[in-house]
């Protein structure tokens, strides 16, 4: 039954992320609720001096505007996140196959979180008012790479004190 829960859990992630793939930006944009959370642009004057340079575009609240600005942030957080949670998903499942084989169980999350993450970003090629970027795929591995560096070596130890508790009771 664990093994079903952790697959639900990989599709589940999938699907999300395949949901808002299929979004247009229009359907999926936060700029409305931004306009609503945040009036009258709260440290504007602070994040004014802010930039940042995505895929040879500068992002910042005079090229962007202060609500298209603070949304970039978000989906580029949305980007690490969900696929980190992917790649924690995926590697719950390939470790259930061989648990002795940590090592192998974070490369194949690895590679197909990466997988997935290029299948992203050419399904929004797709998707009206997306565009694909590398820069995206990227991201996404990082985010994979992050959680991965986060959840196994506590995965890890937890799983070692569980090993040597029940050795002790065995005896």
């Amino acid at each position: 039954m664990p093994y079903l829960l952790r697959m639900a859990a990989l599709f589940l992630v999938a699907g999300i992320i395949y949901s808002f793939s299929s979004q247009t930006y229009e359907e999926q944009s936060l700029v409305p609720l931004l306009k609503q959370m945040l009036p009258g642009e709260p440290f504007a004057g602070a994040l004014s001096s802010c930039k940042v340079v995505y895929w040879g575009k500068e992002i910042s609240i005079g090229t962007q505007g202060y609500y298209y600005f603070i949304e970039f942030f978000i989906r580029k957080f949305a980007h690490l996140f969900l696929f980190g949670v992917l790649a924690v998903a995926w590697f719950r499942v390939c470790e259930m196959y061989d648990p002795s084989r940590l090592v192998r169980s974070i490369w194949m999350a690895f590679a197909g979180t990466a997988g997935y993450a290029m299948i992203d970003e050419l399904h929004q090629m797709y998707t009206g008012g997306r565009t694909p970027l590398l820069n995206d795929v990227l991201l996404d591995m990082f985010g994979a790479v992050l959680a991965l560096a986060l959840y196994v070596p506590v995965y890890a130890k937890r799983r070692s004190g569980f090993v040597l508790a029940f050795n002790r009771i065995c005896k």
